[in-house]
């Protein structure tokens, strides 16, 4: 405690003995620290007010810009890409004995896919290459029994001409007496006996005639009966032609990890699909309230979430026939008496123009579409983002 003491005793003496000393500060110096003027300060308060006000002016003029100039392009987050999507189905039935893809393998168009035995099917090429020569040899069949009808009736018209002759003399012979009754009667009754002949033989052209298609000179290959042969021979010809199936488009095999060789597959049985990655185009769902002038023709861009800084040019192709809401399943009835006002959206289908693009994307995708429709909100033509023709 008494050391305490002493110290705060020397510190009291300390401050008592200081205003004692001399200043350290000479009197000259005084000048220097004389106040600032007074006109620097209302030049910061004018700045700080001018900045005050300046700000939210220009925030107040950038907003009405905005928004007087924008809506010109209407934006979409809701959009997928699509492709069109094929099944491959063989128009024959039979064992596979080819495979040549794999599940997620590009092709082109024309590249097997793969083969059925085409074994029956040769031999059914073969049974109808014979029926299409039978049919011909039949052909000319019926062409010589039209000419024997043809013979056969001018042999018949000579003998009724005999008879003919017979019976007249005949006749006058009887007439003078010289004749019997009974040789008059032999001469009548060969002549109607060659009249019946010849009329056999007439029916037997008609025949022969109409079994050439009414038509004595038709072509072989023309008559019905070759015809329907021909057919049928074209038939088997393109049964064993569907035995190798072939790409229609280029695109991506999907869902074909079980299809493999010696698998028995039916006609038209759904076997795997084909993406064509040649098809694409993108069904965005926009608000009805960005509908007001958007239309087909217009540009857009898309932009897909799996290659974010790539843009693509895509073309507006056409405006749904109505809300997502009207070709649901079950359609939304608002004649209730809790109903609230809920903004609907309408599809829009955009077609890409890029065609290197298509090749990159996959069915699917999400993306995000923005829609040029060339009109602002405000005064497009002060502003010039409305293109021409517009109104």
């Amino acid at each position: 405690m008494n050391a305490v003491a002493k110290i705060d005793k020397n510190v009291a003496e300390l401050e008592l003995e200081a205003p004692a000393q001399p200043a350290a500060t000479p009197v000259a110096v005084a000048p220097s620290v004389a106040p600032a003027p007074v006109a620097p300060n209302k030049k910061r308060r004018l700045g700080r007010f001018l900045l005050m006000v300046a700000l939210p002016a220009a925030l107040v003029a950038g907003g009405a810009y905005v928004w007087v100039t924008g809506g010109r392009y209407q934006e979409t987050e809701n959009a997928n890409l699509q492709q069109a999507k094929v099944s491959i189905a063989s128009d024959t039935a039979g064992r596979i004995v080819q495979v040549d893809i794999a599940d997620n393998q590009s092709v082109k168009q024309g590249d097997v896919l793969f083969a059925i035995d085409p074994e029956p099917y040769r031999i059914a090429l073969a049974q109808a290459d014979a029926a299409v020569a039978g049919a011909r040899l039949n052909v000319e069949q019926l062409r010589a029994a039209y000419s024997q009808a043809t013979s056969q009736e001018k042999s018949d018209a000579s003998e009724v001409d005999y008879a003919q002759s017979q019976y007249d003399r005949a006749a006058d012979l009887s007439r003078k007496g010289i004749n019997a009754k009974s040789s008059l009667d032999q001469a009548k009754n060969d002549l109607d006996k060659a009249k019946q002949q010849l009329a056999v033989a007439q029916q037997g052209i008609v025949s022969a005639k109409a079994a050439l298609g009414g038509n004595p000179d038709i072509e072989t290959d023309k008559h019905p009966t070759v015809m329907a042969a021909l057919a049928a021979r074209d038939k088997a010809a393109y049964d064993l032609a569907q035995t190798t199936v072939k790409a229609p488009a280029d695109g991506v095999i999907s869902q074909a990890s079980s299809f493999k060789v010696g698998q028995y597959v039916g006609s038209g049985t759904p076997l795997f699909s084909l993406v064509e990655t040649g098809d694409t185009w993108i069904d965005a769902n926009f608000k009805e309230t960005q509908l007001t002038h958007m239309k087909p023709g217009q540009k857009a861009e898309i932009v897909v979430d799996t290659y974010p800084g790539r843009t693509f040019e895509a073309t507006v192709k056409a405006i749904g026939a109505g809300t997502g809401a009207e070709f649901s399943l079950l359609p939304a009835q608002n004649a209730t008496g809790n109903w609230v006002k809920v903004t609907q959206r309408i599809p829009v289908r955009l077609e890409l123009t890029d065609a290197d693009a298509k090749m990159a994307l996959r069915t699917g995708m999400s993306a995000t579409v923005t829609v040029d429709t060339g009109v602002a909100r405000g005064f497009p033509s002060i502003f010039g983002h409305a293109t021409a023709g517009e109104h």
